[in-house]
């Protein structure tokens, strides 16, 4: 088994890198850590970056998760050969660009791009919003799943993750204690369905709720509170017409051996214990 260590970055194409640096500072609150004439790195965090957005590759979503050494790559590469997934060595330009020592790239049974990194680099300077957001760390994301059953599978048995709460035949991953860092969203497409920046207090999610609001951002959700993780959230939609997420006050599991998933049925109560419900743009 793959043993994933935390989650590490996302590689977003864009249409017009441009407006998504503009609305990642002014509307997300996060920091441009680094831009080129086609990649922007971001980050609300103490990391190299979390999101790096590339002009003109528009339907390009990578994931990447990090292993904790070297030699787990070799170890994932012979096991992902065995479930019939071709692999590739990152080279060592394309580690510079992603800001790792190495890498390993292959797609999910769902046709998700994902990488696995070893050392992502940390910078050593403290995360200056470029909005106070209130913004924490980089909390998680989704992944569309056609197949819930086998993509569960593939994440569980292959990957290390552990499923914390399913919501029908959607499935809320752990990876450390976090309730979840994944999220498998049943749908008709692959790549990233959502994106999660924690903030530091249901005061944070409010004040973006009335700031998005003022702004004329999409809200797709909320404001409202998990019943599964028990996190205060705001779902609003990007100019790339991806969703983005701010919570807050997320569980965590520390009892592992004793945790039992529990079943949700899939209807807006299972999402917010407040009453709040989804937009067609977030299902």
């Amino acid at each position: 088994m793959i043993h994933l260590h935390d989650i590490c970055y996302l590689r977003l194409g864009c249409r017009d890198l441009d407006e998504m640096v503009g609305f990642a500072t002014s509307i997300l609150g996060l920091e441009l850590r680094e831009r080129t004439d086609t990649h922007a790195y971001l980050r609300g965090d103490d990391s190299a970056y979390n999101l790096c957005y590339i002009q003109d590759m528009e339907g390009y979503d990578v994931c990447a998760f990090e292993v904790k050494e070297l030699s787990e790559l070799d170890k994932a590469e012979k096991e992902l050969a065995e479930h019939g997934i071709q692999t590739t060595r990152g080279t060592e330009a394309e580690c510079v660009e992603r800001k790792v020592e190495a890498m390993l790239a292959f797609s999910d049974p769902n046709d998700n791009k994902v990488e696995l990194v070893y050392r992502p680099h940390l910078t050593g300077v403290p995360y200056f919003p470029s909005r106070n957001a209130g913004i924490t760390e980089f909390g998680h994301f989704g992944l569309h799943t056609r197949e819930g059953e086998r993509d569960l599978r593939f994440w569980t048995e292959v990957m290390s993750a552990r499923v914390s709460d399913m919501i029908g035949t959607g499935a809320l991953l752990r990876i450390d204690e976090v309730h979840h860092k994944i999220a498998l969203f049943p749908s008709d497409q692959d790549g990233i369905q959502h994106v999660n920046f924690q903030v530091s207090s249901v005061d944070d999610v409010m004040r973006a709720w009335y700031f998005l609001k003022e702004k004329n951002v999409p809200i797709v959700f909320g404001p409202g509170r998990h019943p599964t993780s028990t996190a205060i959230f705001l779902y609003f939609m990007g100019p790339d017409k991806r969703v983005y997420e701010y919570s807050s006050g997320v569980k965590r599991i520390t009892d592992e051996e004793n945790y039992t998933p529990r079943q949700f049925e899939r209807k807006p109560t299972s999402f917010c214990l407040w009453g709040a419900k989804p937009n067609p743009d977030f299902l």
